[in-house]
């Protein structure tokens, strides 16, 4: 296996769809992605709704929740595709069990007949599903059951929404990756080389005493939950030792 470097710009993808088979004619109704640089959520996002001109099955509504009717007034998918794909445009994609979001949207590109290309044109693909079976073999792997290893409270999260999973999808992507800013996968090249300088600089003596800003006793027992959070999923803490 070789190590893998993720660019300094991720974005977390998710959505929602009519139904589960974009070969039966399901399309896209909801794209949710927030922006990740320097494994740290930037604020930055794209949402949408789209109007997928087709009835969602009753059986996805009950899964997101989203209606017919709601979507009645919202764009068309060529209408956003151009925003989409500058959005996500040379960045890497991190998307819970990815064939099935890319493969949404790769059909709705092809649908536009215009040469619009696939995803893998515009950004790479990280699937945080196969990364989670190869860190938890044996285990459940589903985002509830990360959210749960990792201690990540989505108790506000009733129906499936894109924006709102692919929120909780960057906090257990950062918590999963153990701060590392790269990873282990199968055939993607080679890590950077980092160039440490050898040149010492020497504090001046003459200057005022630092002000130590001490941690609160919540603040301390935030800071071990999550250290036993990142020990209970593997990860080793030198904290702890």
């Amino acid at each position: 296996m070789d190590k893998r470097t993720f660019t300094n710009r991720l974005i977390v993808l998710d959505t929602e769809t009519t139904g589960l088979n974009p070969q039966e004619g399901h399309r896209i109704i909801e794209i949710g992605c927030v922006e990740v640089v320097n494994r740290r959520l930037t604020g930055k996002s794209f949402h949408v709704y789209i109007n997928p001109e087709r009835v969602i099955d009753a059986g996805a509504i009950e899964v997101h929740g989203i209606t017919n009717e709601f979507l009645t007034d919202k764009p068309t998918f060529d209408c956003i595709v151009e925003d989409f794909i500058a959005f996500i445009r040379g960045a890497e994609l991190v998307i819970h069990n990815a064939p099935f979001d890319v493969g949404f949207i790769n059909y709705e590109f092809s649908r536009l007949n215009n040469g619009t290309g696939t995803v893998t044109d515009y950004s790479k693909v990280f699937d945080t599903l196969t990364y989670a079976r190869k860190k938890h073999p044996g285990q459940r792997n589903s985002l509830d059951a990360l959210c749960k290893r990792y201690s990540i409270d989505n108790s506000h999260r009733e129906l499936h929404g894109a924006l709102l999973d692919a929120e909780i999808l960057a906090d257990v992507f950062l918590l999963m990756t153990g701060g590392q800013s790269s990873l282990l996968d199968e055939g993607q090249g080679r890590a950077e080389e980092v160039i440490v300088s050898s040149e010492v600089k020497y504090l001046s003596t003459d200057r005022p005493a630092l002000k130590v800003i001490r941690c609160t006793e919540e603040e301390l027992a935030e800071h071990q939950q999550r250290l036993e959070a990142i020990e209970k999923a593997g990860g080793v803490c030198i904290w702890n030792q």
